[in-house]
């Protein structure tokens, strides 16, 4: 069910057919409400993998293995699930833990209620980037090199924060569904080029 691959942002080639921006979602960050609570102590002893200790954390941890799925599990019915990659991975993540908890005699009543918190995602540009010339024309941009080698710019449609370095690569935070990820990569890149902040990578000949 895993969507790894990289997928191409709706930004033109570059010249001479050189490949456009790409992202790839890394991973989401979802959390999941029942319309009922639940009881964590008789999750940990009918289900194997599940760590439970509430004297330090007071949710119960199910790690499941196909997807490689983290599920943070509270006793009001609230989950925050975290380790997919696309929505359909989620969607089936999700279907997949109350099916075990139902399957060990946990009742699962109603439809849950999936809220998407925050997509991480990664991008190459496929081109290098001026990061002097980019922190003047992204107002309200962060670049202080000494500190940290990338440039922080917080978009405000979409309301994404990119981390962007000089060799076109890029971590992208806060987006709530796929396509802002790829819209945001799509309008950096247009911005950049338009303001002349990157040029073409050197291909290196062996």
């Amino acid at each position: 069910m895993s969507e790894q691959r990289a997928t191409k942002a709706s930004a033109p080639e570059g010249k001479e057919g050189a490949p456009g921006p790409e992202a790839k979602i890394e991973n989401i960050v979802a959390t999941v409400i029942l319309d009922h609570g639940l009881d964590l102590n008789l999750i940990e002893a009918r289900i194997v993998d599940v760590e439970y200790n509430p004297d330090q954390f007071p949710g119960l941890i199910y790690r499941m293995r196909a997807p490689k799925v983290t599920a943070l599990i509270f006793k009001s019915g609230k989950m925050v699930v975290t380790g997919t990659k696309s929505l359909r991975e989620l969607v089936y993540a999700v279907k997949k833990i109350l099916k075990t908890l139902q399957e060990h005699g946990i009742e699962i009543r109603g439809k849950p209620k999936i809220q998407i918190q925050n997509i991480v995602a990664s991008a190459n540009l496929h081109v290098n980037v001026d990061l002097e010339k980019a922190a003047f024309v992204l107002a309200g941009s962060m670049y202080e090199p000494d500190q940290f080698p990338g440039l922080i710019y917080r978009m405000d449609k979409p309301r994404v924060v990119l981390l962007i370095f000089s060799s076109g690569k890029m971590v992208i935070t806060g987006a709530k569904k796929e396509n802002e990820v790829h819209e945001a990569v799509h309008k950096i890149y247009k911005i950049l080029k338009e303001n002349g902040c990157t040029r073409p990578q050197q291909v290196v000949a062996w």
